[in-house]
């Protein structure tokens, strides 16, 4: 039934995921996998809520699935099962587990129920419930099962290394089939098999030519009866590579091999086997030759009769044959003596080798290094402990050629190493030797390796063992160390700042750099272990003795600032007396004793001096200071009086051409009136038109001098209000164009303008076009009849301007020109019509806007103007 909410709950989907958040309760999501048959054989974890994620240390969705995470989760605990039986059951299950597998440990309160496709989990930590006495005994039990079966681990893995590098043929079988459950070299050798070809198969069908022979009815009988059975020089048909089958002997044991259970907890039977061939057919021979000579003397004595007359020399013949006899059987005592005592050394020498076989199996299992064993020139593992498994990445196999399973052991050298020890059969050590493995390109590991070759019984050498321990952290370690020594001591070395270190309570120089080895005016090799003091008496009696012993006794810092002290520094040309500021800080050893201290000192005789001298600067500039006060007053003042001058002159040019225009036209009237009314015959007389023409001429040049005057006044008024605003620079070019287009044609000039550079400018709009114009209509005016005129008009940005040029090929000017070019009323040139106010307007409107106007100008070429204003963005 679904619950009765709140109407102002959120919506169920926000709901669910809040209460996933905040629940203390684990929730999981799995989702059951079926195999071909239809039949769960795991779960996938679809969804961990937070408290599920913190109680078994997993992220939100993990990517394995349950039994690839927790593989004790299956039959061994019964979690899996419980899970199954809750998804097939389809309602809700409880259960209690105890967890003290894979990274877990802890009681568990698991409720499940199949939700649709899915399984929801709830899992609560279940540590805090009180527990009864069989369940805390159950619980030390699974802890003692876990401990024994790492104990059983690791006893297993002895075995293992005992089957491999026994020196004679060991197996076991297992079950009434005789299973063959593990088996060494030297045992499927016998067989004329190879290990992986018998592990896992019965005896009769991995040997089938054993069949009939009793041996698998011999291992049945001592599993059933636990007791063990040995075998002397027993014969066994064996097939050979090449098919032929042949006897050997042996002398072997039936053993029963019992687990940790002991007499109950047998694991199977194993059989120790040494082969005898040769000795058990030397005695043969032996026992042959006796036969031999028996049934001579039998003959012999058969014959006696019929051979009466020859007696004395069949006897003399008996008694060679009886002293060859002896001979013979002394020598065959002789020689099955030393057999069996070779024998007997051998089984002596086989049981200390086994002896000292488990101790090094026990020591490879245990030490952490990485040991293997190749035999045979193509180099094939036939031993490596856990170590080099792991680093090899799972891709080396007992049996497998080194070559073909690590590819880098022959780029990177390894092989040949290996090559070499079993050609020369001699020992090679190597120390720090660089491997770069196959799985991890661009990573360096760095091993001490040690290869020693492996002898057969004659002595030949049959394979080569390597011992390797990684170094690669000492090595990185020992390079950073050297590097950051390296680096400290060109840094101590070459910093401009003096540092000496001292150690114990004489203060024997330890390390001086150069700095102050130039301060003491002495090489730091002739002070290294001597009292400083000592080493620079200079230094001493100025108060530093009681302060470094008050370093060397609280084992604290001392800070000093500019601190007069004497020292003989007359090789470096500096007075005797400096200022400097010293840092003394105590350094301890390894028990946190006092056991010396870095002395760090800086000079500052300059600043110190400087201060001095700033401060006399100081007091002299504070008096300038006053009487600049005083004479910035009096410029004011004078500042003032100026500005009201040139305010009234101002308004006095304004007012006179103001007032001068009433008498002119005045002036103009009369002239009017005089041309009305002079008789015609007046103008018959030469002066007076031209008299006439020359006063006309006064009063228009009168009257524009006036104009002139007016702008002049009007443009210092005007400038302060003119504001910047943005000028579509092309556009005004483009309008004084057409104003001067009637020059441009008449002139025939061209006129180029380049204004990329800034098409915008921050400027006075009537101002720019005042000062654009008159250069332009300057440059036509002022042309050359020898070239039709050329005018450039160029902008670009230089710094903080925008500068403007105006080149031209006209007249040029000379020096002397250009020196009074922008004066008032100074014209240059008189063949053409002019006021000379133009250009000194343009420098006026340039200079008050904070720019400047510049020419330059050769006569004959041409001329350039340059104007430079301040760039406002």
């Amino acid at each position: 039934m679904r619950p009765k909410l709140p109407a102002d709950a959120p919506p169920a989907d926000e709901l669910l995921n809040t209460l996933l958040e905040v629940s203390q309760t684990g929730l999981m999501l799995l989702r059951p996998v079926f195999n071909s048959e239809d039949v769960i054989v795991d779960f996938l974890l679809e969804y961990l809520n937070p408290a599920a994620q913190r109680l078994l240390g997993q992220p939100e969705c993990p990517t394995l699935s349950l039994l690839g995470l927790y593989p004790h989760a299956g039959s061994s605990t019964g979690v899996f099962t419980f899970y199954r039986n809750a998804f097939e059951s389809g309602t809700s299950q409880q259960e209690h587990f105890n967890y003290q597998y894979d990274g877990i440990d802890g009681y568990f309160r698991v409720v499940a129920r199949a939700r649709g496709p899915l399984l929801v989990v709830s899992i609560a930590d279940d540590n805090d419930t009180p527990r009864t006495a069989m369940q805390e005994a159950l619980r030390q039990s699974q802890l003692a099962e876990q401990q024994a079966r790492a104990v059983a681990e690791t006893e297993r893995n002895l075995l293992q290394a005992l089957l491999t590098q026994a020196p004679v043929a060991i197996c076991l079988f297992q079950g009434d089939e005789c299973r063959i459950a593990s088996a060494n070299d030297q045992m499927s050798n016998i067989w004329s098999s190879t290990v992986a070809q018998v592990l896992g198969r019965p005896l009769l069908e991995a040997v089938p030519e054993l069949e009939g022979q009793g041996f698998d009815d011999q291992i049945r009988e001592v599993a059933r009866t636990r007791q063990p059975f040995v075998g002397r020089e027993v014969p066994a048909l064996l097939r050979q590579p090449d098919g032929r089958m042949e006897t050997y002997y042996f002398n072997f044991v039936f053993q029963p091999l019992y687990g940790p259970g002991g007499a109950t907890d047998m694991l199977g039977v194993v059989d120790i086997a040494v082969d005898v061939t040769e000795q058990v057919l030397a005695r043969r021979q032996v026992q042959e030759l006796n036969e031999e000579l028996a049934a001579i003397n039998e003959e012999l004595r058969a014959g006696n009769d019929e051979f009466q007359l020859a007696n004395t020399q069949l006897l003399m013949a008996q008694q060679q044959l009886r002293q060859l006899n002896e001979e013979l059987e002394g020598r065959v005592e002789r020689r099955t003596g030393e057999v069996q005592q070779a024998l007997a050394e051998a089984e002596h020498q086989r049981g200390q080798a086994r002896l000292q076989q488990e101790l090094l199996s026990q020591i490879l299992g245990q030490v952490p290094a990485i040991i293997v064993t190749f035999s045979g020139p193509e180099h094939r593992f036939t031993f490596f402990n856990e170590h080099f498994r792991a680093l090899a990445g799972e891709r080396a196999t007992l049996g497998g050629v080194a070559a073909e399973q690590l590819s880098e052991m022959e780029s990177q050298g390894l092989l040949p190493l290996l090559e070499g020890v079993y050609a020369s059969g001699r020992p090679l050590l190597t120390r720090e030797t660089p491997v770069e493995l196959e799985y991890e390109p661009g990573r360096l590991r760095y091993f001490d390796i040690t290869a020693q070759p492996l002898f057969d019984a004659r002595q030949q050498v049959r394979g080569v063992q390597v011992f390797a321990m990684e170094v690669t952290e000492r090595v990185l370690a020992r390079r950073e160390r050297e590097t950051r020594q390296r680096e400290l001591q060109a840094i101590f070395e070459q910093v401009p700042v003096p540092i000496a270190i001292t150690r114990g309570p004489e203060l024997l120089v330890e390390s001086a750099n150069h700095a102050i080895s130039e301060l003491w005016g002495r090489p730091a090799t002739q002070l290294l272990g001597r009292p400083y003091f000592e080493g620079v008496p200079d230094a001493a009696g100025q108060g530093l003795e009681e302060i470094l012993a008050g370093v060397m006794q609280t084992g604290g810092t001392a800070f000093i600032n500019e601190r007069p002290v004497q020292f003989d520094r007359t090789h470096t040309g500096q007075p005797a007396l400096g200022y400097f500021n010293f840092a003394f800080q105590a350094l301890r050893d390894e028990t946190g004793t006092v056991s010396g201290l870095v002395a760090i000192g800086t000079e500052v005789t300059d600043q110190v001096l400087a201060r001095q001298q700033v401060q006399e600067l100081n007091n002299q500039l504070a008096a300038i200071n006053e009487e600049m006060r005083a004479t910035n007053q009096q410029l004011a003042d004078t500042n003032h009086r100026l500005s009201r001058t040139n305010a009234d002159l101002d308004t006095f040019v304004y007012s006179a051409s103001h007032d001068l225009k009433s008498p002119i036209t005045n002036v103009e009237g009369l002239l009017l009136a005089l041309r009305e009314h002079l008789p015609a015959q007046a103008y018959e007389h030469q002066p007076v038109p031209q008299l006439l023409a020359m006063m006309d001429d006064a009063v228009r040049r009168f009257q524009q001098t006036l104009v002139h005057l007016t702008d002049v006044s009007r443009l210092q008024q005007t400038t302060a209000d003119q504001l910047p605003e943005a000028v579509d620079l092309p556009a005004l070019v483009e309008a004084v164009r057409l104003d001067i287009a009637p020059e441009l044609a008449a002139s025939g000039a061209t006129l180029d303008v380049e204004l990329q550079g800034c098409p915008t400018v921050k400027f006075s709009a009537k101002n720019l076009r005042s000062v654009v114009y008159n250069l332009l209509s300057n440059a036509i005016k002022y042309r050359t009849p020898e070239r039709p005129p050329h005018v450039r008009l160029h902008c670009r940005h230089v710094g903080r301007h925008v500068v403007l040029e105006v080149h031209d090929n006209g007249l040029g000017l000379s020096e002397t020109q250009r020196r009074d070019l922008f004066q008032l009323f100074r014209r240059l040139h008189n063949h053409v019509p002019g006021s000379g106010v133009g250009l000194y307007m343009v420098k006026k409107i340039v200079e008050n806007a904070g720019g400047r106007i510049e020419v330059s100008s050769e006569p004959g070429v041409g001329t350039t103007f340059t104007v430079f204003l301040p760039a406002t963005e």
